[in-house]
């Protein structure tokens, strides 16, 4: 299949303002609700204090993007010589922007400031679509276009965004005094281009070098490097730590863990298949309930060590993962354990429950109420 017939058939064009406000909308609220299940994670001691303040921090910055792309596009369509200018989604199996869509505001955020410089402020914006009103009697749509376009840059200039890169950051844990050891988490982010899907990962490790990792010129730099070149959602985590391990002598992973953020199923954006499909289906009936979103936790723990000789006089301490011999499936994926929930709202949860239940026995629910309040099921 050409690669033009590709993307017709797996991407969709949110061609008009009120689908392209419907869309937001819906990622907004997502959004808020998987700080909810952050939350609840935490009550639920499935991730630490630390890791729920890291998501929290790159939820919001997903939150931006997203907020971000809305001003862009919100008048884009009613403005006819810019009719083709629409935001793609990828229609069958993320239900989330495409990665070329990230792309380009990551190149827009470096004109920001040019584009701030040039438009006019917002008070000067308004004023001027109160006079159009008043004189030509239509609506400004010229001018909401222009107001549309200052909100975005503003928010590309002002915001954390969350972008196909977002460079691995480092946190002091401790320090193990008679062993020479200082521990840290660190963090980092992606947006996967294959998948169109956001992914975000922590690894904590130990640091038996004499110079501490953060100030350390010569492996910090690369350790950034080597993590964002392997931040690849197809990627095993048993890959990606034992590459980090052999490359790393001084650094020793002892935990790696990476949250896949969807895909986002919506009955009325994306081309889901399976029971999902039915479900989402049958709770089509009320507005706003008829999604739900994939929410899976993958982790690898090192469950000792080992010793390996790196030159003739010197060895080095390598990692030996915890990988569960009696499941072959999380074996296979080279994981210790992996967590896959659920965030749907309470109508789709009852479809679910009432017809669908075995294709999701193994998948924890959370169930949005109708006053917000998310309730954990497994």
């Amino acid at each position: 299949m050409p690669v033009s017939e590709q993307l017709t058939y797996s991407h969709k064009v949110l061609d008009s303002a009120k689908a392209t406000r419907r869309y937001f909308a819906k990622f907004e609220r997502i959004i808020t609700h998987l700080n909810g299940v952050a939350e609840l994670s935490l009550d639920e001691r499935l991730i630490t204090t630390a890791e729920a303040k890291m998501l929290s921090g790159y939820l919001g910055a997903l939150a931006n993007t997203f907020t971000a792309l809305s001003y862009k596009y919100l008048m884009a369509t009613r403005v006819s010589e810019l009719s083709k200018t629409s935001v793609s989604i990828d229609k069958t199996e993320s239900g989330f922007p495409v990665f070329d869509e990230l792309m380009q505001m990551a190149a827009d955020t470096t004109q920001a400031k040019k584009h701030l410089t040039s438009l006019p402020a917002q008070d000067r914006l308004k004023k001027d679509m109160i006079n159009h009103i008043l004189s030509e009697r239509s609506a400004p749509t010229q001018l909401q276009y222009a107001l549309s376009q200052r909100i975005y840059y503003e928010y590309l200039a002002e915001q954390e965004l969350f972008l196909t890169q977002n460079h691995p950051q480092v946190v002091w844990v401790g320090k193990d005094m008679k062993k020479s050891r200082r521990r840290y988490l660190i963090h980092w982010a992606s947006y996967d281009s294959q998948t169109n899907l956001p992914a975000i990962y922590l690894m904590e490790l130990d640091d038996t070098a004499h110079r501490a990792l953060p100030h350390d010129e010569r492996r910090w730099p690369r350790v950034q490097s080597h993590l964002m070149a392997q931040s690849v959602s197809g990627l095993k985590l048993l890959t990606i730590a034992k590459g980090f391990d052999q490359d790393f002598d001084t650094l020793h992973p002892k935990m790696l863990r990476r949250f896949h953020l969807g895909p986002m199923y919506s009955h009325a954006f994306t081309e889901q298949r399976g029971p999902i499909r039915n479900v989402l289906s049958e709770a089509a009936g009320e507005p706003g309930l008829d999604w739900a979103l994939a929410w899976t936790v993958e982790t690898l723990i090192s469950q000792g060590t080992t010793k390996e000789k790196t030159g003739i006089f010197k060895s080095s301490e390598r990692q030996v993962y915890d990988l569960n011999k009696a499941d072959f499936q999380l074996s296979d994926q080279g994981v210790t354990d992996m967590q896959r929930s659920l965030i749907l709202p309470h109508r789709a949860y009852q479809v679910l429950e009432e017809k669908y239940a075995r294709h999701f026995k193994d998948v924890r629910k959370y169930v949005v109420g109708q006053n917000a309040k998310i309730l954990s099921y497994k």
